[in-house]
């Protein structure tokens, strides 16, 4: 059976517009925290020691004087603990460098609570999982390139 030059013509244009059609975005993980973007990073906390309470992801701009700092993060996102190992996501403004900070907040109460010098009392992590013996982590240290939607980091926490 011979095929006219009309109907493969109009194959080819139809071949054509199917293979031009952009590849559908990945779709952000359910439950995924801050204001929804094209962008976002899952962030797996191990190392919990317990399932109490919720986990707060805080997210910060590539500002230096801004990390750690009262009111200096763009969100902080909370998800429900779980014994060992939790999971979290968090959207992320654009394509680019941040950093992540994690605690534990085991009596659900929003906040780090702390010993009566200042030390943390619940469990903490941060991206690239610095040393935090005797002091915070340096903002060059936990710094993360997040170049596209869908990057996973893990973060060992730490409990004093």
């Amino acid at each position: 059976m011979a095929i006219s030059t009309s109907l493969r013509a109009a194959i080819a244009l139809a071949l054509a517009a199917v293979t031009a059609q952009p590849a559908l975005a990945q779709a952000a993980p359910a439950g995924c925290t801050g204001t929804p973007s094209n962008h976002w990073v899952t962030v797996i906390a191990d190392g919990l020691r317990n399932g109490n309470g919720k986990l707060a992801i805080t997210l910060y701009p590539d500002v230096s004087k801004r990390f750690l700092a009262k009111k200096g993060s763009l969100y902080v996102g909370f998800v429900d603990a779980s014994a060992g190992t939790t999971r979290g996501c968090i959207f992320v403004p654009n394509p680019g460098v941040y950093a992540i900070a994690l605690y534990h907040d085991e009596n659900g109460n929003g906040k780090i609570d702390r010993s009566g010098i200042g030390l943390p009392t619940e469990g903490f992590g941060f991206t690239n999982n610095p040393a935090t013996l005797m002091s915070l982590p340096s903002f060059s240290s936990v710094r993360l390139n997040i170049p596209k939607a869908g990057l996973i980091t893990r973060i060992h926490m730490k409990y004093p």
